[in-house]
C-alpha cells in the first residue's frame, strides 16, 4: 500500500548525495515524524528543487511512500528565515543531528516539530541562545520517553532545594550532595534544576545545566560521539 502525503509542514534536517543526480532527505514533518525521501533528480541543474532542499527552511512537502523511504513529490518554501550563522548556525546543526539520534522514522511528535519551530525562531532572531537550547533538549527528551525528574528529590517526595546540589543520575534524577570542590563540576545546583523545570534560565545558570544536558544525552546516545561537536571544536 502507497502513502501519498501533500502539504505536509516540515524542515529538512540533513541531505546527502544519493546516485548520480538525487539527494537522500531526513525530513521532520509535523504530522508523520521524522521520514526518509529520495529526492529524484535534486541535484541536476534543471531541478526545481536545487536551492530549496536545505535545512532550516520551512517547506509544504509532499511524498509518496511504499516502503521504509518515500519519494519526494512536492516542496515550497512558506517563509523566509535570515540564515544562521556562527553559534546559531552550529546549534541548529547540533538539535537537528539530536533529532535524527533521538527520532525514530515515522514515529509521530507533533509537539517536537513545535518544539523545534520555536527553536529556530530563537536562533534566527539572535536571541540569547543557550537558554533556548536547553528547553529544546528538555522538551525533546520529554518527548522521547527519557524525560528528566526536576520536581523531586531522588526515592522521595522533598521538593529541590534551590540552595542544594544535587548528582544527576540519568534513570531517577536528582540526588543530593554536599558541595565539594573536588567534585563540583559533576554536581547541579538545586537552583539551575528549578530553572530548567520552569524555564526561567539565568545567565549564571547557563555553564552548569550545558554541562548536565551534555553528560545526559552523552548516556543516552551511548558511544558514538555527535558529528556536530566535533565540528563545532
Amino acid at each position: 500500500m502507497t502513502t501519498r502525503v501533500v502539504q505536509e509542514p516540515g524542515f529538512i534536517l540533513h541531505t546527502r548525495s544519493f546516485r548520480e543526480t538525487s539527494l537522500l532527505l531526513e525530513v521532520l514533518s509535523r504530522e508523520y515524524g521524522r521520514v526518509g525521501l529520495v529526492a529524484r533528480g535534486a541535484r541536476s541543474g534543471k531541478s526545481r528543487w536545487k536551492h530549496l532542499l536545505q535545512p532550516f527552511r520551512p517547506l509544504l512537502v509532499g511524498w509518496n511512500q511504499r516502503g521504509e523511504l518515500g519519494t519526494l513529490t512536492g516542496a515550497e518554501e512558506v517563509a523566509t528565515l535570515p540564515p544562521l550563522a556562527g553559534e546559531a548556525l552550529m546549534c541548529g546543526l547540533y538539535a537537528n543531528e539530536l533529532l535524527i539520534r533521538f527520532l525514530h522514522r515515522s514515529d509521530p511528535h507533533p509537539e517536537v516539530f513545535r518544539h523545534y519551530r520555536g527553536l529556530l525562531s530563537i536562533l534566527s532572531a539572535g536571541q540569547d541562545i543557550q537558554p533556548g537550547l536547553r528547553i529544546f533538549e528538555r522538551d525533546l527528551l520529554q518527548s522521547v520517553g527519557l524525560g528528566l525528574q526536576l520536581e523531586h528529590e531522588h526515592g522521595c517526595q522533598t521538593e529541590v532545594r534551590d540552595d542544594g546540589w544535587y548528582e544527576f543520575n540519568p534513570e531517577s534524577g536528582p540526588v543530593p550532595r554536599e558541595q565539594d570542590h573536588e567534585a563540583k563540576s559533576q554536581l547541579v545546583s538545586g537552583r539551575a534544576l528549578i530553572a530548567l523545570r520552569t524555564g526561567q534560565i539565568a545567565r549564571e545558570q547557563q555553564r552548569e545545566l550545558k554541562l548536565l544536558m551534555r553528560r545526559l544525552i552523552r548516556y543516552h546516545l551511548g558511544d558514538k560521539p555527535l558529528a556536530s561537536h566535533e565540528l563545532f571544536l
